[in-house]
């Protein structure tokens, strides 16, 4: 499983059900590696979405605990072991996991290679990733040149998760 996040320099993610940031090339990479595969993201990430509609040309599964909750054009599960029952039928680098933070923290053990936007900034934030250069878990395996977006310098880069 892949997860996909974009970070800042203290692996904050989010403010107030926000995004820190918007960079369109980062919108770009996001929609290149995501469409036609599946994303997995928790009900108040969807809700930030247009519309609180799911992602076009994508399966998405919702994790959500309230038991109430639907969502057209989506898949709902209320339980870790529920969606991993429920990703068995795609293969596991089509599934992408997109927030939000308790979503990232529940399943990145699961994921075996993350896609990281690295921006170079430190943002008022609520909302964390886990931060994989501390981890000795994780390796980066590839990084892209330093790009800039008006005054904000930022950087793909992907990890993967260390073979025992």
């Amino acid at each position: 499983m892949n997860v996909i996040v974009a970070v800042d320099n203290n692996w904050a993610i989010g403010s107030g059900n926000r995004l820190l940031v918007s960079i369109p090339n980062d919108q770009r990479q996001f929609r290149e590696e995501t469409t036609g595969k599946v994303v997995v993201l928790g009900r108040k990430t969807l809700a930030t979405f247009p519309q609180g509609m799911p992602l076009k040309n994508r399966m998405n599964i919702i994790l959500s605990r309230d038991k109430d909750y639907h969502v057209k054009d989506a898949v709902v599960v209320h339980s870790v072991e529920a969606l991993m029952e429920e990703l068995k039928q795609y293969a596991d680098q089509d599934v992408y996991v997109i927030g939000g933070e308790s979503v990232y923290r529940q399943l990145l053990p699961c994921c075996s290679v993350a896609h990281v936007t690295k921006i170079d900034h430190e943002y008022q934030a609520d909302a964390y990733f886990p931060n994989l250069d501390q981890d000795p878990d994780w390796e980066i395996t590839a990084q892209s040149e330093e790009q800039t977006y008006f005054d904000i310098a930022y950087q793909f880069v992907r990890y993967e998760r260390k073979k025992d």
